[in-house]
């Protein structure tokens, strides 16, 4: 046997099998699959990083009004006795990105059509356009410290307290009853020689007026006592003045908020509700943990808020078994409630009180329902 001539070994037929060292080029298939594999990496890299025109919506943050906030109490009284209390009234927020200085992008706009928790909305329907991020957190900050003085006022006069307040007139609205004859920078002291001194004073006289009925109006108007005689406009059945008034109060005791970096208006009811349980020596809640949300005016009105839906959520995430709705949130509440939470409606700090009276003593039986609000009309 000669090397030339290997002897009985198996052949191998090499021109169907190349060797190590062959560059074999990409099939068709590969190669669809190598573009498509870049085209959904461009796609993704342009989800990631360009700005959807979308706002989300999503649970905030909850606070404990009669609890503490990095060690400091959110709220502080003094000039009066306090009780203690062992219920927890937690104020609700709402996350929220798209706006200026706090863009989305798309795969966060997807989240939120697909989560319950959360909502999605054309950003201009949330942010006004031509607002700067330091314009709009200026802007709600105004409106919590606004809501603040609001929920103090209501919260001291629903315990009992008088508040003074000096009123004045900042302006008219055009072609109401007070156009042409307040004007801006007159002090109001009485109503039809009745003295002004609180703010109750005025709704409550305005509330016993007739719409269309002339009232007097006792100003003082550049150092001089003016008597000036305005016919009441009529807005949804009440008597109005038609005018713009700047408060200044002057409140019989000391009340601090410390909310931290939250913004707006929606938590004056539970501030409200804070004030009053702090300041009274009934245990109101009793151990329930309640939430809630609501504007609070210095008569003790209750308003409507924005992202209610999340905001229930996020209620429920941090232990509420109760939650306070305001009256004309109650169509955004029916049918979005989630598991384990419950709601009631209320329309003033009145009824407020009242609830979460009724659920510290459990009976919560008559507690009126956003459904049964909705059936009434």
């Amino acid at each position: 046997m000669t090397a030339e001539d290997p002897g009985p070994i198996a052949s191998v037929d090499d021109s169907r099998q190349p060797s190590r060292w062959t560059v074999v080029g990409p099939t068709p298939r590969a190669t669809t699959l190598g573009v498509s594999l870049v085209a959904t990496l461009a796609l993704l890299t342009v989800l990631i990083l360009v700005p959807a025109p979308y706002a989300v919506r999503s649970p905030g943050p909850t606070e404990d009004t009669l609890g503490t906030q990095d060690g400091t109490e959110l709220i502080e009284i003094s000039g009066a006795e306090t009780y203690p209390s062992t219920g927890e009234l937690r104020l609700t927020t709402v996350s929220v990105s798209g706006g200026p200085g706090y863009p989305t992008d798309a795969l966060g706009v997807i989240r939120g059509w697909i989560d319950p928790k959360r909502s999605v909305y054309p950003k201009e329907l949330i942010f006004p356009p031509d607002r700067t991020a330091e314009e709009v957190e200026a802007a709600n900050t105004a409106d919590m410290v606004s809501s603040q003085e609001s929920a103090t006022v209501a919260a001291l006069t629903q315990v009992g307290y008088d508040v003074p307040v000096t009123l004045t007139v900042a302006g008219t609205v055009e072609g109401g009853a007070s156009d042409g004859v307040l004007e801006e920078g007159d002090v109001v002291r009485s109503l039809d020689g009745q003295e002004v001194v609180t703010y109750q004073d005025l709704i409550d006289h305005l509330a016993a007026t007739t719409p269309g009925d002339e009232v007097v109006v006792g100003v003082e108007r550049d150092g001089e006592d003016v008597d000036a005689p305005v016919t009441t406009g009529d807005v949804d059945g009440q008597a109005v003045l038609g005018v713009f008034l700047g408060t200044d109060f002057d409140m019989p005791v000391d009340v601090t908020i410390q909310i931290g970096d939250i913004g707006g208006p929606s938590a004056g009811t539970m501030f409200a509700l804070g004030i009053v349980d702090k300041l009274t020596p009934e245990d109101e809640a009793d151990g329930a943990v309640v939430a809630g949300t609501g504007t609070m005016d210095v008569d003790g009105t209750v308003g409507p808020i924005g992202g209610i839906r999340q905001k229930l959520y996020g209620a429920q995430r941090d232990g509420a078994q109760w939650f306070l709705a305001p009256d004309d949130n109650c169509d955004e509440v029916v049918g979005h409630v989630p598991d384990g939470l419950q709601v009631t409606a209320v329309g003033t700090l009145d009824d407020a009180v009242d609830a979460i009276t009724a659920i510290g003593a459990g009976d919560t039986d008559g507690l009126p329902t956003c459904e049964e609000q909705q059936a009434a009309g």
